[in-house]
């Protein structure tokens, strides 16, 4: 009886020329959805911030359209790449231009930090700078799909303009959720309030709070050893 014949998993695979490094860089840019996949369930799972997991969701519903555009366009790879799968639109266009474009709508349009005790907000020039970067990045990415020769340019703006425009309209979506109080109801349930769910980012610099935290507690420990010092001292 004949075996059935095997397929590979190809999520990562990569054709590229070894002799050249542009198209090596380019093939490790290739797995920046899978990166970026992980960062974001670290992150989920690290800080339980509630605006991450709506990033994500929006992210992995994007995936679900460039899926389907795929199948109802049914537009051809360049012929060079002897790849499976549709071409027009690129997902790899379309992750990168929703990550960049969300990204920087939250910047700049609901994140607003404001000073206290434990925490020193970045500023609106550091959010802007940020957001450029993240720009820079997505346009780099986009290129190396053309630079490689899996897509042609028309996909890649294609690509780029569909996840322009869901991030856009998903960002009013859970605009509209925050100011109708759904997502704080969803926050006070029972399901959610387990899971320790947060909404903290959106006022504050995670990593800075953080970090201005961690200095409060180091400094009461330093405190607490000389303290310590200082009695061990006395009684001898």
């Amino acid at each position: 009886m004949d075996e059935p014949p095997l397929t590979s998993f190809s999520v990562t695979h990569i054709s590229y020329d070894a002799s050249d490094p542009i198209a090596y860089m380019c093939a490790w840019l290739a797995l920046v959805p899978q990166i970026l996949c992980v960062v974001y369930a670290t992150l989920i799972w690290s800080s339980r911030e509630v605006e991450i997991f709506l990033m994500f969701a929006g992210q992995m519903g994007c995936e679900v359209l460039n899926f389907l555009l795929k199948r109802m366009i049914k537009g051809e790879r360049p012929p060079r790449i002897k790849s499976k799968g549709y071409g027009m639109p690129s997902s790899h266009a379309q992750f990168v231009a929703f990550f960049s474009i969300y990204l920087t709508l939250f910047l700049l349009f609901r994140h607003s930090p404001h000073p206290s005790d434990t925490h020193t907000p970045t500023t609106l020039a550091e959010r802007l700078l940020l957001a450029a970067w993240s720009f820079v990045f997505a346009a780099t990415v986009c290129a190396s799909r053309v630079y490689l020769q899996y897509h042609t340019v028309n996909q890649v703006l294609v690509g780029s303009l569909v996840g322009v425009l869901t991030a856009i309209a998903w960002f009013g979506v859970t605009t509209i959720a925050r100011r109708k109080g759904w997502i704080q109801r969803a926050l006070e349930s029972r399901a959610l309030m387990m899971l320790r769910v947060r909404d903290l980012v959106v006022e504050e610099d995670l990593a800075e709070s953080g970090w201005e935290r961690w200095k409060n507690v180091s400094r009461r420990r330093r405190l607490d050893l000389r303290n310590g010092s200082s009695v061990k001292t006395k009684r001898r």
